[in-house]
């Protein structure tokens, strides 16, 4: 078993991303999930997880329970190790300091040495406390009230290796999204190597963007001109030359969402931010027409979608023969709330985007 210890602040969202790299994901407290196997390289591309932990213990928010806990733990480590203890989001009222010093103890008395600088393992202490989210697509997202420390051994940590911000990038268009944004949709719309992930209204391709650096193959089209070369200028900065030195395969062509030029089935998964508030810059298209096109024919090239909005659009998204598997709402800033719809086509069977190989051992 592992814990997944969540980042950001919204923990239904984030435990549905870490599904695609670990099975059975539960949201146990604020902050806090459990999983009982994961892909090690997947969690390493997550946006919105900040590391995997092999379980040791699991208690109550408190640090002398933490430390008889550990006390009466299994623990099948050797070497040094060190401690680091979290207060998850100031909910648990915790001193972390008096949490590193009385695990550390009972580690010492257990035999370890410690080396806080650069130590064989880490041992994270979570602690937090409060209610859970609620989600109606999300294991343990009830909204009951929490009290837990989890105890477990550092096992991944994700890279966090996104693509600069927008505003750093040779191109960059106002309303561009942020890449941890960017790499969730692309990872909840099944972005891994070997897969491809297409973007029918790519605007400066930050979604492809961050399919490909997690391995996809990338397929973007956007209905401007300025728009394809500009993707293609980011694509080239920070994917390389597509197929190249292992870099990953990407395409950007000028087109229409509602009429792709691809064949049935082409790829693995369609993600894509649809136009917020105004016409679309097809000009023979409304806005609902644009979206329930584009969501007809992402029906048709892949098995899976996410589409982002302002708005809800699960309506057109079930006309268009799609099976809404969760959705969010994501609070941007004062003025804007995004609409997340998770999607698989009718004919596939759920799965939750996880991955099909996962490993419950330790490196």
């Amino acid at each position: 078993m592992y814990w997944l210890e969540l980042a950001g602040e919204t923990d239904a969202f984030a435990a549905r991303e870490a599904a695609t790299a670990a099975a059975g994901v539960d949201l146990l407290a604020p902050g806090i999930a459990r999983t009982g196997a994961i892909d090690r390289a997947r969690v390493r591309r997550l946006a919105y997880t900040r590391a995997a932990h092999e379980a040791v213990a699991r208690t109550d928010a408190d640090v002398d329970a933490a430390a008889a806990a550990l006390r009466a733990a299994s623990l099948d480590r050797a070497g040094s190790v060190a401690v680091r203890a979290r207060d998850v989001r100031a909910t648990s009222a915790v001193s972390t300091e008096a949490a590193e010093r009385a695990l550390g103890g009972v580690l010492v008395d257990r035999g370890f040495d410690v080396d806080l600088d650069d130590p064989d393992h880490v041992l994270r202490a979570l602690f937090a406390a409060g209610p859970r989210a609620e989600h109606d697509a999300v294991a343990g997202a009830d909204g009951s009230d929490a009290d837990l420390c989890a105890l477990g051994w550092v096992a991944v940590e994700a890279a966090r290796d996104f693509a600069p911000n927008p505003t750093e990038r040779p191109f960059f268009q106002p309303g561009s999204m942020a890449p941890a944004d960017a790499r969730a949709y692309a990872n909840l719309a099944g972005a891994a190597p070997g897969r491809t992930l297409l973007d029918p209204m790519c605007g400066t391709g930050g979604l492809p963007l961050e399919a490909g650096l997690v391995g996809a193959d990338a397929v973007a089209c956007d209905a401007q001109a300025k728009m394809v070369r500009g993707a293609r200028r980011n694509f080239r900065e920070y994917l390389g030359s597509p197929g190249i030195d292992d870099s990953p395969d990407w395409h950007v062509a000028r087109g229409d969402a509602t009429a792709l030029p691809l064949p049935d089935d082409a790829v693995d998964g369609v993600a894509f931010d649809a136009p917020y508030g105004r016409q679309s810059k097809i000009a023979r298209h409304e806005l609902a027409d644009l979206v329930g096109g584009a969501l007809d024919e992402a029906a048709r090239v892949a098995p899976r979608a996410v589409l982002v909005a302002d708005r809800d659009w699960r309506a057109p998204a079930r006309d268009a023969g799609w099976t809404v598997d969760a959705a969010f709402e994501r609070r941007v800033h004062r003025s804007l709330t995004r609409h997340v719809l998770v999607l698989r086509r009718g004919d596939v069977a759920g799965s939750g985007g996880v991955a099909t190989e996962m490993s419950p051992e330790r490196e």
